[in-house]
């Protein structure tokens, strides 16, 4: 790991566990102030906990056989991405948004097949089914659902992209492909290339 990937995760170690301290001070504020500030509790001690825990580190080596060309983990379930370069010099994590549900998720291992800054949309026939009042294409822009970069994969309709509704990440939000913040996606995109791994998990 470089050096500064080790000083990205200490400080967002660092930041969890201040929040979790400052949630762990106000708690008997708001046990005095709401009736139901047990379960208030619960669920903010359980959601501090779950941040943390999605953005452990992962070594490459349970998941991947070589790092030829770098190497992308998308871990589903802690909505996380992680990247390693083919030379073992570079590690990223980011968050992630995931599928909202189980029949749009795909797993397995794919590759980067095409890579574009400023990519256009067009909605699958699948979702155009759904939502038919969706438009036809979308191009370039702050209406563009792949935000300002993606990532094609070798399955059809499949991507790692941006997005320009930054609430969609951390969340089950996506058609079925896996979004990032824009200056992530930026970054990811500049440390990929074509042939680069992708498996999801």
């Amino acid at each position: 790991m470089s050096g500064e990937g080790s000083h990205n995760i200490n400080r967002r170690v660092f930041v969890g566990a201040g929040v979790a301290a400052l949630a762990a001070a106000a708690m008997p504020a708001w046990a005095q102030q709401m009736d139901n500030s047990t379960e208030m509790e619960r669920s903010l001690s359980t959601n501090v906990q779950r941040n943390i825990s999605s953005f452990r580190t992962l070594d490459w080596r349970p998941y991947f056989d070589n790092l030829r060309n770098g190497a992308v983990l998308v871990d589903l379930d802690s909505r996380a991405l992680h990247y390693w370069s083919e030379d073992q010099s570079v590690y990223r994590l980011f968050p992630t948004s995931v599928p909202v549900s189980e029949d749009l998720t795909r797993r397995g291992r794919t590759e980067v097949i095409r890579k574009v800054e400023g990519p256009s949309w067009a909605p699958t026939p699948a979702m155009k089914q759904r939502n038919p009042e969706w438009p036809d294409f979308v191009g370039p822009g702050p209406d563009n659902p792949l935000g300002t970069h993606a990532l094609y994969l070798s399955w059809q309709y499949y991507r790692i992209h941006g997005t320009h509704d930054t609430r969609k990440i951390g969340r089950r939000s996506s058609n079925g492909c896996v979004g990032l913040f824009n200056e992530h996606i930026a970054e990811l995109y500049g440390l990929t290339r074509v042939g680069t791994q992708v498996l999801l998990i």
